[in-house]
């Protein structure tokens, strides 16, 4: 529900906050839901990204000053709100001429998308990546990464009725080859492999089948890494594909990456700033953004949980 709170004291370490967008990502519904990894102690406030800028400063606030646009530095902060005292450790200083959509979706997909590109295989310019839900917010941030580093993607999305358009937007964002879940079974899977080689890496957020036969394309080798479950299927892999193609399986948690960062936050701001100058050159846009006052917050969550979405409700507060 939608109600107001009172303003916490701000301490000597803190920094009282405007918020201004915040997106409804997957994630955020899950924990409402309870049935998400990270569970807010309750009562909470919803929302783990978004951006707001800074109104006020404790006296012992060295990085942060009054003006500076901001993003939460961890999952947890319960960002659904129009303003709030937050702890200086737990905010990133974004820079200003970042667009507001893009910093306000910078915290959670495009970070995925740029650790998985990075940690998992050493890819070169030339090398492919294989994912599915591209037209999720990683998928389309995969997109552009890859584009950026020379990387050819190939692109697995689910039949729809607004197929072609679905297509014409991926292929605008940098998208290689864009295919439905049932082309990956069929015949016309060689023909992309006549110009792109196969892929060392494929990113999966889906489970189930749509997992089990983008893994069949993976070159000897190879490594698929499993960020989400929108099947709610598990991921089934042929015993050969281990024995006689050794295929590496991984798991990638955003919010386990940025706690592992915790007493050294330098990788964290090195990354940030590498995507935010992607986002400078025009190589790394926001997703396909819905933009919805507060106070029509059930829209926008009724909206997120609507299958063949690719558009990122964002509450503007």
């Amino acid at each position: 529900r939608l109600q107001d709170l009172e303003l916490a004291p701000l301490g000597d370490s803190d920094v009282h906050v405007k918020m201004l967008a915040a997106p409804v990502n997957p994630a955020d519904i899950n924990m409402i839901q309870g049935t998400y990894a990270l569970l807010a102690a309750l009562p909470a406030v919803g929302g783990n990204e978004g951006v707001g800028r800074v109104l006020r400063v404790g006296r012992r606030v060295a990085a942060l000053a009054p003006g500076d646009c901001v993003v939460p530095a961890d999952a947890g902060l319960g960002t659904w709100r129009t303003e709030a005292v937050f702890a200086e450790e737990s905010l990133l200083r974004v820079p200003a001429d970042v667009p507001l959509l893009c910093a306000a979706t910078l915290g959670v997909n495009p970070c995925t998308a740029y650790r998985m590109l990075a940690d998992f295989e050493a890819l070169q310019p030339g090398d492919s990546v294989i994912q599915n839900a591209a037209n999720s917010g990683v998928g389309q941030a995969v997109i552009q990464i890859a584009k950026a580093s020379g990387i050819r993607t190939i692109n697995v999305v689910r039949d729809r009725p607004d197929l072609p358009k679905l297509v014409e937007r991926l292929m605008s964002l940098g998208a290689d080859h864009v295919v439905t879940e049932e082309t990956l079974r069929k015949p016309e899977m060689k023909a992309i492999f006549q110009s792109t080689p196969r892929p060392r890496l494929a990113l999966n957020g889906v489970g189930g089948p749509s997992a089990t036969e983008m893994l069949r394309h993976l070159r000897p080798g190879g490594t698929m890494v499993t960020y989400g479950g929108m099947a709610k299927q598990p991921v089934t892999v042929p015993v050969s594909a281990f024995i006689f193609r050794d295929v590496k399986l991984r798991g990638f948690w955003m919010t386990q990456w940025k706690k592992d960062q915790t007493h050294d936050k330098e990788g964290l701001r090195s990354m940030m700033r590498s995507l935010c100058e992607l986002v400078r050159k025009g190589q790394l846009g926001a997703p396909a953004c819905t933009q919805v006052p507060l106070e029509d917050y059930r829209a926008a969550l009724e909206a997120a949980m609507k299958p063949f979405t690719s558009s990122k409700q964002i509450l503007m507060l």
